[in-house]
């Protein structure tokens, strides 16, 4: 699975660890956050990440 990084603030969304913080469990895909999930350092929404090249 692709990691996705926050182009606001560099948070790297890791699929393989998932955002337990925010009830997003290990495993779980970029593509499977539910469409209200933000970026946990600085809020931006899904739209403002992008996968990692």
């Amino acid at each position: 699975m692709k990691s996705y990084i926050c182009d606001v603030c560099g948070y790297v969304y890791d699929p393989a660890v998932g955002d337990e913080d925010n009830g997003i469990n290990p495993g779980t895909s970029f593509e499977e956050l539910p469409e209200d999930w933000v970026c946990p350092l600085c809020g931006v929404g899904k739209d403002l990440i992008s996968p990692v090249e």
